[in-house]
């Protein structure tokens, strides 16, 4: 839904629309509780659908390789029983408690009463993290220098500069090398922060000679017309410099988040991240529980696979909220099946 100044009351607000929001969605109506899902971003699946819908995700059980926008596609789908209401493009700005429930209010001017609520906003609003390179901006407009990876399409046939040292850089440089004419990895150590059987691979990549391996460099410059990008200039720390030719510059320095209004709700911070009891995932704030990225814990790993589980836990905790004094007695799914609408 995109219409402005909805008024609804749910049993549950979602707060994220991506894989551990939806997942959530899923949950809570296992246990017949109706969900809200709102999103900063026009259209749901989050980080996966808007930076790396074509990105294979290697980590999701009964999946060895399932692309970004696949897994939000299977999400939606699995979901889609519950008739969850999506309210996309905005984002929570207010949130008050109200006898005995949560209220909140939106950028469009929504109000949505619930009796819980489930924060799956990853690690709030996210952009890129911009090398610090002259004449970038014009780059960026003609789509030469990007910082995702929307269709692998669009880089057959091209030179391609990756630069970076985590999953992104790796992972791309293992689907690119497939499609594109030339693959150039620039990182300024041998180590990467990457899974060790991803960094393992394209080890094995370079010494086939499929990537080209730019260590120890860093970004200097770029070269060409100021739109059409001809070369990426790179220098060593003792101030050696080479270019090398490239079509595309794709540079994965990770993300700069900021949590927004969420900063100021009382949730009890720890380092940008909100931190929750990890039996139910609720906050300090009774009613409120946050899942995902978001959310930490002892022990807390950043995985969609600890997500999911983290929205099982928060949909079985907020059930005597929106049933109370009901007894809920746990079910597998493959007993119960999917409820009735």
């Amino acid at each position: 839904m995109r219409a402005s100044g909805v008024t609804v009351e749910t049993d549950v607000a979602v707060i994220g629309a991506g894989p551990v929001g939806l997942f959530a969605v899923f949950q809570c109506g296992m246990l017949r509780m109706r969900c809200v899902v709102v999103d900063a971003l026009d259209a749901i699946g989050g980080q996966c659908a808007a930076l790396y819908p074509e990105k294979p995700i290697f980590d999701i059980p009964a999946h060895p390789e399932i692309e970004g926008g696949a897994l939000i596609h299977k999400l939606e789908a699995q979901a889609a029983p519950f008739t969850p209401l999506y309210l996309l493009g905005r984002r929570v700005e207010t949130l008050r408690e109200l006898d005995g429930e949560w209220q909140l209010g939106t950028s469009a001017g929504d109000t949505i009463k619930a009796r819980a609520v489930i924060l799956a906003a990853g690690a709030g609003a996210f952009g890129p993290n911009r090398p610090p390179l002259e004449g970038l901006p014009g780059y960026e407009a003609s789509g030469a220098v990007r910082y995702l990876v929307a269709r692998r399409e669009d880089f057959r046939g091209k030179r391609v500069v990756i630069a970076g040292g985590g999953d992104s850089a790796v992972d791309w440089a293992l689907s690119l090398k497939e499609v594109a004419a030339h693959v150039t990895v620039v990182h300024r150590r041998p180590k990467f922060r990457a899974a060790p059987e991803s960094s393992a691979r394209l080890d094995a990549a370079a010494a086939r000679g499929e990537v080209e391996m730019a260590i120890p460099y860093q970004l200097h410059g770029l070269e060409g017309d100021g739109s059409r990008l001809t070369g990426v200039v790179l220098s060593t720390l003792k101030g050696e410099q080479k270019a090398v030719p490239a079509d595309h510059l794709l540079a994965f320095y990770g993300l700069s988040m900021e949590l927004g209004p969420i900063a100021h709700w009382g949730l009890g911070l720890s380092h940008s991240h909100v931190a929750v009891a990890p039996a139910t995932c609720e906050t300090s704030l009774p009613g409120i529980h946050a899942i995902g990225d978001i959310a930490t814990y002892p022990g807390k790993l950043k995985l969609i696979l600890q997500g999911f589980s983290e929205a099982a836990m928060a949909a079985h905790a907020i059930h005597p909220r929106v049933f109370p004094g009901e007894a809920l007695h746990f079910e597998y799914s493959t007993s119960k099946g999917v409820p009735a609408g």
